[in-house]
């Protein structure tokens, strides 16, 4: 998989000021250390995994180097969305070895990040396996990473919720409350903009009825148990789809979707991710 084949907006604009704002605070006015090398001295370097992973960043590792010197060779040995085992080489680098030892660390940085993030999305798409629902992420994202995480999401097999405040309608409490009620908000954020997605947080069986009554796309139901749950799926079948979403995380997973829901969103996906192990050895 590569950014470009996502829908995800802006992805590489994003990719791009990413790296660029990574080198900066990292290699600042120069990498003094790498100054102890002579400037001409070619190297090849190798990457590993310390431990078994879902591979995502490959784009941003390849644009660190290629702000760094468009001449370095990097030779991936795996796909973003590959399960890597425990001790493999993920990618090889050949060229000036300052630029090597200068882009090591905001390279690893970008892909244990991503690659952490694609892995526990690989355990939650697991956790639904053989169901119809889709594990979506929310806008719990590291910040200035949004797009690159949710691209490693969708690189673990789970899918994007809305990318930002601008292309869905995600109305809750307050909203409703400043709007006046459910309907009213819903009819307001139809005249805004008639063809994004509106989805309303329900937290009681008569919000949800409101919300079907104003003709809205998706439903999140807020800490429902599972017998109200199951009634709510049953009013809102072939009017709304239904997401679940709170206190979700990977343990969970596998009992929500046997309730049959259409979605379930989790902030763990992106906000509880644990970096993975990796190492760059080289050869001067």
């Amino acid at each position: 998989m590569h950014p470009q084949d996502s829908a995800i907006p802006n992805i590489m604009t994003d990719l791009e000021r990413a790296v660029r704002i990574a080198l900066d605070e990292d290699v600042g006015s120069g990498d003094i250390t790498a100054q102890l090398i002579p400037a001409e001295r070619i190297a090849h370097a190798h990457v590993i995994t310390r431990e078994s992973c879902t591979i995502s960043g490959r784009a941003w590792v390849d644009e660190v180097f290629r702000q760094l010197d468009p001449n370095l060779q990097v030779r991936w040995h795996f796909e973003d969305g590959d399960t890597a085992e425990a001790d493999s080489i993920l990618f090889e680098l050949e060229g000036n070895a300052r630029a090597i030892l200068t882009g090591e660390r905001a390279a690893l940085n970008f892909l244990q990040t991503l690659s952490g993030t694609a892995t526990t999305a690989a355990e939650f798409a697991a956790r639904a396996a053989g169901t119809e629902v889709k594990i979506l992420d929310t806008r719990k994202t590291i910040p200035g990473l949004r797009s690159a995480q949710k691209y490693a999401v969708l690189c673990g097999g789970c899918h994007n919720h809305r990318i930002g405040l601008y292309d869905a309608f995600l109305i809750k409490e307050n909203h409703i409350a400043a709007a006046g009620s459910i309907d009213k908000a819903v009819a307001q954020a139809r005249n805004i903009k008639a063809d994004a997605l509106v989805e309303v947080e329900v937290e009681t069986i008569e919000e949800l009825q409101q919300a079907l009554n104003s003709g809205v796309d998706v439903i999140m139901l807020d800490e429902f148990n599972d017998a109200d749950t199951r009634i709510a799926l049953s009013l809102a079948k072939g009017k709304a789809k239904i997401e679940i979403s709170g206190s979700v995380d990977r343990d969970r997973i596998q009992q929500l979707a046997a309730l049959d829901v259409d979605y379930i969103s989790s902030g763990s996906l992106t906000k509880h991710l644990r970096a993975i192990d990796l190492s760059l050895r080289i050869n001067l």
